[in-house]
């Protein structure tokens, strides 16, 4: 990743990037993200809790994720990808960042091999209860700034 094609930003770009998750995908022409959803997070981000990390090859935009923060924890929304690995580019570094704040839990919202492959682990309900007990705070965390990526 260090010496890839690809370099990061953060909070840099959360309106595109949300916007190219809610695209229609190869599998079907259908998108969960409405305008009304959109324009909510658009909101969370402005208020400090909405956050994304987005993919770059040179100047464009070609992956990213995004989520929201509450307290040590980041909730992933959803990601994209125009290029092969884009997207995994995002979640490494979110993971990055996520150690370098002090979150101590990212929701990935839905299993997959994929995520697993990529180190996420399914924890029971209970767990994920007392986890978001003991680290979900309601302060926004503000703008993710970041010099390197």
């Amino acid at each position: 990743m260090r010496h890839g094609p690809f370099s990061t930003r953060l909070d840099h770009a959360f309106g595109a990037t949300i916007r190219c998750c809610a695209a229609p995908r190869r599998s079907g022409p259908d998108t969960w993200l409405n305008t009304e959803m959109i324009d909510s997070y658009d909101q969370l981000h402005e208020l400090g809790f909405g956050h994304s990390v987005e993919t770059y090859r040179d100047a464009q935009l070609v992956g990213g994720l995004y989520g929201i923060q509450l307290g040590q924890v980041f909730f992933g929304e959803s990601m994209f990808s125009l290029e092969r690995d884009a997207s995994k580019v995002a979640l490494a570094r979110l993971v990055e960042e996520c150690c370098a704040r002090d979150i101590k839990v990212i929701d990935c919202q839905v299993a997959s091999t994929h995520l697993a492959g990529l180190g996420a682990r399914e924890v029971s309900r209970s767990l994920f209860v007392a986890l978001l007990r003991q680290y979900a705070k309601r302060e926004p965390a503000l703008k993710w700034v970041a010099t390197t990526g």
